[in-house]
């Protein structure tokens, strides 16, 4: 038998919402071995650290970047995209709500020359090391 009424109901939204939001509490207790949103790379030279986060879909005010001494914290939110009444969601992978990662940097930086570009859902941010952090090399002074 089919209830047309019932076509339009996609009984396992609720099991759906209940599993991401599992997954973002297991998340903040340290879920290793899990992807975290956004996916980022993280590159240093002696000079600077690099990071790379890919963020479709979210707008550039909708992220907001920290720096404090060798930390660096992404945070932001993606939006949930509008569906109409009639629309039956088959598959729905790409998640949303808010996030936030926070990572600690191989040196301490200078947060006044940080520099961020959002370009094709790709966030770059240049983060230039702090001269104090860069290593000094130390004359020896040779006595008699």
């Amino acid at each position: 038998m089919f209830w047309p009424e019932l076509a339009s109901v996609d009984p396992f939204a609720s099991l759906r919402r209940l599993q991401r939001d599992m997954n973002r509490l297991m998340d903040a207790y340290g879920g290793e071995g899990r992807e975290s949103f956004p996916a980022v790379n993280v590159w240093s030279s002696a000079d600077e650290v690099l990071v790379k986060a890919e963020v479709p879909g979210i707008e550039p005010k909708d992220l907001d970047i920290m720096v404090q001494g060798d930390q660096l914290t992404l945070q932001g939110e993606r939006k949930a995209e509008e569906l109409s009444k009639d629309v039956v969601c088959h598959r729905a992978e790409r998640g949303s709500g808010r996030f936030i990662r926070t990572f600690r940097l191989p040196f301490e930086v200078d947060n006044a020359r940080v520099e961020a570009k959002y370009a094709h859902g790709i966030l770059t941010i240049r983060l230039p090391r702090t001269e104090t952090s860069k290593p000094r090399k130390i004359a020896i002074s040779a006595e008699g």
